[in-house]
């Protein structure tokens, strides 16, 4: 059976690198383990890969066709901190990585990491901070990034808030206008 409750990862769910270069994956245990395996699934071939396999002292067990100049396992000084290093990356390397221990004749998998390998990395875009003045944004790239604090995301809820609180305001301020009335009525009679 699988679980994921003693694996904890630390590397985002999606990496995004370019032909020839290199990435690492990160996964860090809760305790300490017997070591780490590896394994990639691949959408286009339909499978799950084992990797290798890499214990606490340095050694590694590759799985069959696996590259050793290609994979390698670095781990941390903590012995709870494991990184996949993969190098000469080309878009054979696609897929979704897992770490995962084993415990109890039970594989505890980790969050799975999606890698994505391509010929030219698209552009960085940047976006100057937002202003503290409210409603001031000012951004460098083209696109603007809806998801900041300057964004219509944020303000048009904000601002249809406030109008349905002051709507719901007018039957309480029509009611303490009548209460007003009937008091000084009753006042002015007596």
């Amino acid at each position: 059976g699988f679980s994921g409750n003693l694996l904890l990862p630390k590397t985002p769910g999606h990496i995004l690198a370019q032909t020839n270069n290199k990435t690492e994956i990160l996964c860090e245990l809760k305790k300490e383990h017997t070591g780490v395996y590896w394994y990639r699934w691949s959408q286009e071939r339909q499978n799950f890969e084992f990797l290798l396999f890499s214990n606490p002292f340095g050694n590694a067990t590759y799985g069959e066709n696996i590259s050793q100049d290609k994979f390698s396992v670095h781990r941390a000084s903590s012995h709870t901190s494991y990184s996949l290093h993969i190098s000469h990356l080309h878009g054979s390397d696609n897929g979704t990585y897992y770490c995962s221990t084993s415990q109890s004749s039970q594989l505890l998998l980790g969050s799975k990491t999606q890698l994505s390998v391509v010929d030219v990395l698209p552009p960085k875009t940047t976006q100057a901070p937002c202003s503290k003045k409210p409603m001031r944004c000012i951004t460098k790239s083209k696109a603007p990034d809806r998801k900041g604090a300057c964004s219509p995301l944020v303000w048009v809820p904000l601002a249809a808030g406030i109008v349905i609180l002051l709507l719901s305001l007018v039957p309480t301020a029509h009611r303490l206008h009548r209460l007003r009335r009937r008091l000084w009525l009753r006042v002015h009679r007596q």
